[in-house]
């Protein structure tokens, strides 16, 4: 893996998974799917989505524990503050010899820069809510919800995966 190459695909990823709308029917679909492909693959994850700094979909799978819980609200708390994904504030250059989250001085109690938290962007609007999921390893919590985003968005995943 390739931290330079992954940085500039999450940043095509952040500029081109856009809905036209989204809302709480969104939210939903959003959820369900997300439910459905972990369970096709066998992986268990939380999914905890939010609208406007509202609840608007939380599942935890059987298997899932608390902590993935937490987790998932750490790194939905990063994507409503930087209006970015959360594998992508982990993954950036430090600026002055920090990381986005120390330069902040946000808490690491309540906010996590691990992959697997990404924004809910309009088009024309901007960031409305975020997704987060944990259980996979972080890239891979970060690809299950850009996978799914792309399907919703009608963007080919070969445009925006990882490398």
């Amino acid at each position: 893996m390739d931290m330079d190459d992954d940085l500039r695909r999450i940043a095509k990823q952040e500029e081109r998974l856009r809905f036209k709308r989204f809302d709480q029917g969104a939210a939903w679909e959003l959820g369900t799917r997300l439910k459905a492909l972990a369970e096709s693959r066998k992986a268990q994850i939380v999914i905890d989505i939010r609208l406007a700094r509202e609840q608007a979909f939380f599942y935890a799978m059987p298997g899932t524990t608390t902590s993935n819980a937490d987790w998932a609200r750490r790194k939905r708390n990063t994507v409503e503050f930087f209006h970015r994904s959360s594998y992508g504030v982990g993954l950036a250059q430090p600026q002055g010899g920090e990381k986005a989250l120390q330069r902040t001085g946000l808490p690491v109690r309540d906010y996590a820069d691990q992959g697997g938290g990404f924004p809910l962007l309009v088009d024309g609007v901007g960031c409305v809510g975020a997704v987060a999921i944990s259980g996979l390893p972080q890239r891979d919590d970060h690809m299950l919800v850009v996978e799914v985003i792309a399907q919703m968005c009608g963007v080919p995943l070969k445009d925006v995966r990882l490398p």
